[in-house]
């Protein structure tokens, strides 16, 4: 009489083992799919109003983005992580300045922990503030009274 190849206990264990594992390596690969894959890509410009270094475990930095299209009317507050600490280093330096930001959105990423927002900044660089040009006003002149 032949011995069994495999006990019907180490059987069980790779079959537990297998059902452990599959969920989490699907996981790891939806992971790795939404964290390279990019939905859009694009450029905005406008104020630096926010950055900072924040979170309790896991510390990403965020930042928020003034757009104005018209001086005098309120802007569009647009917020982006950093992944690079380089890049962090440069936005730091450049708080309430006029900047253009490269980002990557990534939509789908299941925790904060990669950061608190979908748009990631790869870049920065400093524009020139464009200022509203005005002639000085006149004061206004004495009513007799």
């Amino acid at each position: 009489m032949q011995a069994p190849t495999t006990s019907p206990r180490k059987s069980g264990l790779k079959w537990i083992v297998w059902l452990a594992g599959l969920p989490l390596l699907l996981f790891a690969l939806y992971l790795a799919f939404v964290l390279n894959w990019s939905y859009s890509e694009g450029e905005r410009a406008g104020y630096l109003q926010r950055f900072s270094h924040k979170g309790w475990l896991c510390k990403t930095y965020e930042g928020e983005l003034a757009m104005t299209t018209v001086p005098g009317v309120a802007p569009v507050l647009w917020n982006f992580t950093v992944k690079d600490a380089a890049v962090a280093r440069q936005l730091n330096a450049l708080a309430g300045k006029r900047i253009v930001v490269y980002y990557e959105e990534h939509r789908g990423i299941p925790t904060t922990c990669y950061g608190e927002t979908n748009h990631f900044v790869s870049s920065v660089r400093e524009i020139e503030d464009i200022g509203v040009h005005t002639n000085p006003v006149k004061p206004l002149q004495q009513i007799p009274q």
